[in-house]
């Protein structure tokens, strides 16, 4: 488990480059994809003119990331979805008018980019109407809140007992399943951890 003081927020002027970096080839008449693959799918928090499930080739969805805010504290970090190099992962694809790109980059990366967790990234992903071009958060594994390799019984009880701003981590995970269920999206893994987790509740 990370030290506490591990975790370093970026700054707002950091932010900010990243920000700008991500979109220095927009052009200001283009609608934007963004890529949901976690709590962007039941909790996107901005307005979109359409949304399709999509594949992503090249990452898979994981809980690969510790979070001593949202769903933990720096005493007993929890664990969100991150993804994580490697597979493939099938998520749900936004697509944000053209007027609202700036706006709404602007809330996006204070939701998703508080510290060097993710790396922004603009990825092909395959939908049932073709290929489109998607701004995804993947993970960046050189940063200390990213974790791999925890025994599920290890991972069981950092679900089952963090709990941060947001809430538990455990309703993080299930509300996550929950809304893969209803985008037909199925996470083998996913419901593999979910069915342990309710099982150990029952």
């Amino acid at each position: 488990m990370p030290a506490p003081g591990s975790f370093r927020l970026l700054t707002e002027a950091e932010r900010h480059a990243s920000l700008q970096q991500s979109l220095a080839g927009w052009k200001r008449d283009e609608d934007v994809w963004v890529y949901g693959y976690g709590s962007l799918i039941w909790r996107p928090e901005f307005d979109f003119i359409e949304k399709q499930q999509a594949l992503l080739h090249g990452y898979h969805r994981a809980l690969c990331l510790w979070s001593r805010v949202n769903r933990g504290t720096p005493d007993q970090p929890g664990l969100v979805f991150g993804l994580d190099a490697g597979g493939s992962c099938r998520g749900v694809a936004f697509r944000i008018p053209a007027t609202e790109v700036p706006t709404t980059m602007e809330a996006l990366w204070r939701r998703e980019m508080p510290s060097g967790a993710y790396l922004p990234k603009w990825l092909s992903c395959r939908t049932e109407n073709g290929s489109i071009t998607a701004l995804v958060f993947t993970m960046n594994r050189n940063t200390d809140a990213y974790v791999r390799g925890l025994p599920t019984d290890r991972l069981l009880h950092i679900v089952r007992n963090a709990h941060g701003s947001y809430g538990p981590c455990v309703e993080y995970v299930l509300e996550t399943a929950r809304a893969l269920k209803q985008s037909n999206i199925h996470d083998k893994r996913l419901q593999a951890l979910v069915g342990e987790l309710v099982a150990s509740n029952g």
